[in-house]
């Protein structure tokens, strides 16, 4: 997993990827392909 200051960057890395907010933190979730997982805060 990737902690990343800028969400939308990683979002466009895949086009599986989708943003999830879960307990005040942002997380980057991609079932296709789960290498492309990332939290911010």
């Amino acid at each position: 997993m990737k902690i990343a200051n800028s969400i939308k960057t990683l979002k466009e890395r895949h086009k599986g990827c989708k943003v999830v907010r879960r307990r005040g933190r942002t997380y980057v979730i991609n079932k296709q392909n789960p290498r492309f997982k990332a939290r911010q805060g």
